[in-house]
């Protein structure tokens, strides 16, 4: 194993045993023991969700937390729930992923130049974390970019990854390095430069609430990751 890609998967380990947020943790055990009707007989992961990807990779998509039926049941990001299902397409016709289907941990998917991750790690109630539970997995993210070497350009996942990777960009380059925060506004498909050589593209969440109603379509979403390819230097 190439000596970054172990110090992800350390990482990724210390994730998976992490119980800082104690509510959180009885909250997704509970999901896992009584599991929803149509998924009776899959044994759930229950456990703060790792990381996903490319340990080379220059582009991230960073989500906002795993679902409760969804990666909290997979134990992957963005695996097996409708998030997902709207996603992975997208990054199969994007070149980064090796299939448009995500259904388990072991389904055979490799993302290429992409590291998928959350500023959450464990299913919240309502899939609205807290913010002291958003502060408790700050260090989470600080860490795997400073073990992404190749990053160049982070595609948020709706306005909580937005604004917990500016608060990234505070803490590790110093507020004063950066623009007021009122200059960085959320919209779809935003884009801006952050300390460290770091480009940040805005987009909404694939949420069923935003891809049912028709506010965000599959053209839209691979437009993003276009531009993530196109700002990174890949062909």
């Amino acid at each position: 194993m190439p000596r970054g890609a172990k110090a992800l998967q350390i990482l990724n380990d210390e994730i998976v045993a992490c119980d800082r947020c104690p509510k959180l943790r009885v909250y997704c055990a509970e999901v896992a023991r009584v599991r929803r009707r149509a998924y009776a007989d899959h044994e759930y992961w229950g456990k703060p969700v790792p990381s996903f990807g490319d340990p080379a990779a220059s582009v991230m998509a960073l989500g906002l937390a795993p679902g409760a039926h969804g990666s909290n049941r997979t134990g992957r990001p963005f695996t097996g729930d409708g998030s997902g299902d709207f996603m992975f397409p997208v990054l199969h016709e994007a070149g980064f992923a090796s299939q448009p289907n995500s259904t388990s941990r072991g389904d055979g998917m490799r993302l290429n130049d992409l590291w998928i991750s959350a500023v959450v790690r464990c299913a919240p109630p309502g899939n609205k974390p807290t913010p002291e539970e958003q502060r408790n997995c700050a260090p989470w993210l600080d860490r795997e970019i400073e073990l992404l070497p190749k990053l160049r350009v982070v595609v948020c996942l709706g306005r909580i990854a937005f604004d917990g990777l500016l608060g990234w960009a505070q803490s590790s380059a110093g507020a004063e390095t950066m623009q007021r925060r009122s200059k960085y506004v959320f919209a779809h498909g935003a884009e801006y430069e952050l300390p460290r050589g770091l480009t940040v593209i805005a987009s909404y969440h694939p949420s069923l609430q935003n891809t049912n109603t028709g506010k965000f379509t599959r053209p839209m979403f691979l437009d993003v990751f276009q531009r993530a390819r196109q700002v990174a230097g890949l062909p």
